[in-house]
């Protein structure tokens, strides 16, 4: 019986977020990288990088494309290659990882009511349920499921999906009418031990893979980039000195560590199934629900606006 509601008017801002598609996202960077290419910057997709060694002011990394060998001298490398980082391996970087025995089954769905720019989080036993908006009145559902849970929902025809999805999310959005592809992923929180060595930096993902359940993974991504992209603008003469990754370490540490300790609380606390914790939990979301600080301090951790930002998160420019 517990819920609250989060209203983007009352934090005083547009929006508490944004939804993307993902294909949108990457052609307007294709885009952009494309354009800007020239004798100073080479492009190389598809393409994956093979091996490295590391000199006193430099690195050499060797990258595949289509068969071929390039070899690329930089001063940094970035590790940007997802939750299982070729790079961080390579590096001999250990990660640690807590499998949460759940499967997130992703898709695109259409309802009778027009979303309205609303987006749901329901907590149920087997983990939440999202239903966020996109464009042409669509929502994203991301279920989080048990692995064997998961599978069954996957081979279900459209028409029994929907009905069970209807089931478990309810009649908030009126009848699911049609339903897109769907993709599964297992679920797990992964730490890399260190994001920094030498003349190298491990951002994103590769850095720290999180739950999806307050959507963060992402956004402490950017922030990752922003952070990386205003230091580099401060170290123009050597961008892959000492002085510069352990600034970046620093920086990052605490906005790192307050979102993983955030998220991963989260799926401990909703995925609890005890009596009385769940009666606690019910109890804690009216009573958030009534605590306008309450809101405010979530809506700013959420947002990603709390803390040390750098200044492109701030809309600032570099310079």
């Amino acid at each position: 019986f517990g819920f609250a509601r989060i209203d983007a008017a009352e934090q005083g801002v547009p929006a508490l977020g944004y939804v993307l598609a993902n294909r949108a996202l990457g052609a307007a960077l294709w885009s952009r990288l494309t354009a800007t290419a020239d004798d100073r910057l080479s492009v190389h997709c598809p393409a994956s990088v093979s091996g490295f060694s590391a000199g006193r002011d430099r690195l050499e990394v060797e990258v595949r494309q289509e068969g071929a060998t390039h070899r690329i001298a930089c001063r940094l490398l970035v590790a940007a290659d997802g939750a299982q980082s070729a790079v961080r391996r390579t590096l001999g970087i250990d990660a640690t990882t807590w499998e949460y025995d759940q499967v997130a089954v992703i898709t695109n769905v259409l309802a009778r009511k027009f979303h309205d720019h609303v987006a749901y989080e329901r907590f149920t036993p087997t983990g939440p349920i999202a239903v966020l908006p996109m464009n042409e009145g669509r929502c994203t559902v991301v279920w989080t499921l048990a692995p064997e849970r998961a599978e069954q929902v996957m081979a279900r025809s459209d028409e029994d999906f929907l009905g069970e999805l209807q089931n478990a999310f309810g009649m908030r959005l009126g009848r699911f009418t049609r339903v897109g592809s769907r993709h599964a992923y297992p679920l797990a929180l992964t730490r890399a031990e260190s994001q920094i060595a030498e003349r190298v930096v491990i951002i994103g993902n590769a850095a720290q893979g999180l739950h999806p359940i307050a959507g963060q993974g992402f956004n402490l991504g950017l922030r990752d980039v922003a952070t990386l992209a205003e230091l580099l603008a401060e170290h123009r003469t050597d961008p892959g000195s000492a002085l510069m990754l352990e600034r970046y370490r620093e920086w990052r540490a605490s906005d790192r560590r307050t979102v993983v300790a955030f998220t991963d609380g989260l799926v401990r606390l909703f995925g609890n199934p005890l009596a009385g914790v769940r009666m606690a939990r019910d109890l804690g979301l009216l009573a958030f629900d009534l605590l306008p600080p309450a809101k405010a301090a979530l809506s700013r951790l959420s947002m990603g606006v709390s803390g040390r930002l750098p200044r492109l998160a701030r809309g600032l420019p570099l310079a």
